[in-house]
């Protein structure tokens, strides 16, 4: 029976294997294991799950761990790695076998890939046969004094498997369906079912917390729980993420490393936020919650068994949401590695024009989705050094007289004793009434001549950033460009 008792700490284990870096349903998995510890007092327990040595790597380690904790998902006790334990899986295994739970099986390879293509020809189901099961325990040791090799299999009980899961309640398997599977391997290493069981029960495991990719994984390890006679953990099986059309999340769905979210300019707080809502819902209509409150709020209850949507729109509104609600001075540090990033920053931006910085920020962050856009919309604020976009050119600096409307709006703008907002808006609706044209027909080809672009903060907020004298010279370069016979038609 899988139960806690009521004074027992839960505690919970997020076990990766460092054979890839941390994508997001794996981020999901450690998110929903430590809300829950932390709803209710436990420990979060990090195991990195490495016995494959081949694909495992250090640097996969480093980005797991890199993911994790920019998340802001602290553990309680690790990182363990399971590959330090492997004498103590060994001993699990042995001692199976030595209560008859577990026997030698000494078929080759060559000979169970006959036996399985037989089966398959003849259009049958094929599972191992125990054929080793009926040796004696002499010709056992007579083959192993020979030095056959031979692996470990863990004797399947009659019967059938039942556990209540938290996600989708109970659940029972069959154990005709479960073929005795191999818990040492012929050269003495522990499998991946024998590892997982032996490290849970020496943590001291109460959860297990994962994804229904490992709801297959369940009954085989709960008959390793019994036969080695500890408690058996209660299960969560979290549903599959799955794309906005319907398919298992892939790299084009957004499958990508936890990390790249970081790069490509997402607030922890907005993934954090995010991922908890992926196939949970606290119920209170609201979808912008901080960690406290999604804590407070969590329970496998309202965990649906239905598949969870990922929706990479749905993320940028929500990072969006983070961008414009986070206090400003919040803002600076990740902005300023964006524009390092991107070698626009300049150090007296924290220094004497901090003031200016800062409203620069509080400008641009409402047309923000990510930390990119900062430096995006930005570098025609902190550099000169711009292009007019192509479209436009071709959608606002045409018509005839456009080049002499422009010196007569830089005349007009030259001639303002104060330069702020108010001055320069009377100053160019002054001008527009004057030449009895719209204020939009000087507006548009000025954010492209201040801008380099047709979009933008308004474009008196765009002024009284840039300054009069960089607008001027702006407004400047841009009738040189239209007097140089610059294609604008095309």
């Amino acid at each position: 029976m899988n139960r806690v008792h009521a004074m027992e700490t839960i505690r919970a284990r997020f076990a990766p294997s460092p054979t890839g870096f941390l994508h997001v349903g794996g981020a999901r998995t450690a998110l929903f294991n430590w809300l829950f510890v932390r709803n209710r007092g436990g420990k979060f327990i990090l195991r990195i799950e490495d016995t494959d040595r081949a694909r495992s790597s250090q640097e996969m380690v480093a980005e797991i761990l890199d993911g994790l904790k920019w998340l802001g998902l602290a553990w309680d006790e690790g990182p363990f790695f399971q590959s330090h334990r492997k004498e103590e899986h060994r001993a699990d295994g042995l001692r199976m076998e030595a209560q008859g739970k577990a026997y030698p099986c000494f078929c080759t390879p060559e000979a169970l890939k006959e036996r399985r293509q037989k089966a398959e020809r003849e259009r049958r189901a094929w599972r191992y046969d125990r054929g080793c099961l009926k040796l004696s325990a002499e010709e056992v040791k007579r083959r192993r004094e020979a030095g056959e090799p031979n692996c470990l299999r863990f004797r399947v009980p009659e019967g059938s498997t039942v556990f209540k899961d938290l996600v989708h309640g109970e659940t029972k398997f069959d154990n005709a369906s479960i073929e005795d599977f191999v818990l040492l391997r012929s050269d003495g290493s522990p499998t991946y079912q024998l590892s997982v069981v032996s490290d849970d029960t020496f943590m001291k495991i109460t959860h297990v917390i994962r994804g229904d990719d490992h709801l297959s994984n369940t009954p085989k390890q709960i008959l390793l729980y019994q036969a080695l006679g500890v408690s058996v953990p209660i299960f969560a099986h979290l549903p599959l993420i799955h794309g906005a059309d319907g398919k298992r999340l892939s790299k084009r769905h957004g499958a990508i490393s936890v990390t790249d979210y970081r790069k490509d300019g997402y607030l922890p707080e907005s993934l954090f936020n995010f991922l908890a809502l992926l196939g949970w819902s606290p119920g209170e209509g609201k979808e912008i919650l901080d960690p406290e409150r999604l804590t407070a709020a969590f329970s496998f209850e309202k965990v649906s068994a239905k598949s969870a949507i990922f929706d990479v729109r749905k993320l940028e509104w929500m990072n969006s949401q983070y961008i414009n609600r986070l206090p400003i001075e919040s803002l600076l540090p990740v902005v300023k590695e964006e524009l390092i990033r991107e070698g626009i920053w300049q150090e007296d931006l924290l220094g004497e024009r901090k003031p200016w910085f800062l409203k620069l920020i509080e400008t641009l962050r409402d047309r923000s989705k990510l930390l990119g856009d900062f430096t995006r919309d930005g570098r025609p604020f902190l550099t000169d050094q711009f292009e007019y976009e192509e479209k436009a050119v071709r959608k606002h600096l045409k018509g005839e007289g456009l080049a002499a409307r422009m010196k007569d709006l830089r005349d007009r703008f030259g001639q303002l004793q104060t330069f702020n907002q108010e001055s320069v808006e009377q100053a160019l609706r002054g001008l527009a009434e004057e030449a009895e044209t719209s204020a939009g027909s000087l507006i548009h080809p000025l954010r492209v001549a201040l801008l380099g672009r047709s979009v933008g903060p308004g474009i008196f907020q765009v002024t009284d950033l840039v300054g009069k004298e960089r607008v001027l010279a702006r407004i400047t370069r841009l009738v040189e460009f239209l007097e140089s016979g610059a294609d604008t038609k095309s």
